[in-house]
């Protein structure tokens, strides 16, 4: 929710739908909502696609999975903020999958407190996971991801790397030439940086999906992003 230099519902990104080809991975990157946060579908195989950051419109992200002839395996949520969160329940009542989050963001993203309208407060899902860790994989539908936790913007941020297909599905840790804000509760910029650091040690030709705005490299990100 929000880069640091921007202010928040005003991002200064060129904001569209990213599709795309990695290996045996397809993707889609659907910007969603007055915040236009990224909506990230992933798959392999089609009865079993990633559903990443359904942050609102969920009849949109709906319909897309049935355009394309998708059903949802799982819903992975790379961090609290409402912009993120907000189509959960609209896409767990068609498809009531397991929902991964990092144990440190979950009493915050279900509270009354993580809700501006238009983005109504989520209800937390019966299926919510949260004992996954740093470090740990999560595998769906022939697609496996390394779970990288990148406090900073929130408690509970992560990324998901996917190896293999050298994507980077970084949240709102980084942006194209920017990275997530650290001004909201629970944010820190020392932990951020920390976490930067170690996104950092990836490849440079990893292709990153930010939760906002355009894609970019790490390669690009290290050469032009300043907090890098």
């Amino acid at each position: 929710m929000g880069a640091a230099g921007f202010v928040t519902g005003s991002l200064g990104f060129s904001v569209q739908r990213v599709s795309g080809i990695l290996f045996t991975m397809k993707y889609d990157v659907l910007p969603l909502g007055p915040y236009e946060a990224n909506c990230s579908i992933l798959w392999e195989n089609p009865e079993q696609a990633w559903v990443v950051d359904p942050g609102a419109n969920g009849d949109e992200i709906l319909s897309f999975l049935k355009e394309q002839g998708l059903k949802a395996g799982v819903v992975v949520l790379t961090h609290a903020h409402f912009d993120h969160v907000s189509a959960l329940n609209e896409v767990l009542a068609v498809y009531p999958v397991p929902v991964y989050m990092h144990r440190a963001d979950v009493a915050f993203a279900f509270s009354p407190m993580n809700a501006m309208p238009p983005y109504r407060q989520t209800v937390r899902p019966a299926s919510l996971v949260t004992d996954k860790a740093d470090g740990d994989t999560l595998e769906c539908g022939g697609l496996t991801a390394t779970l990288i936790h990148t406090p900073g913007h929130t408690p509970g941020g992560w990324c998901l790397y996917f190896e293999k297909h050298g994507i980077l599905v970084a949240g709102d840790t980084l942006f194209a030439g920017s990275v997530g804000r650290t001004d909201f509760p629970g944010g820190s910029m020392e932990e951020l940086e920390s976490s930067l650091q170690r996104l950092k040690a990836l490849p440079d030709n990893t292709k990153v999906i930010c939760g906002h705005g355009p894609m970019t490299t790490l390669g690009e990100e290290k050469r032009s992003n300043p907090y890098l």
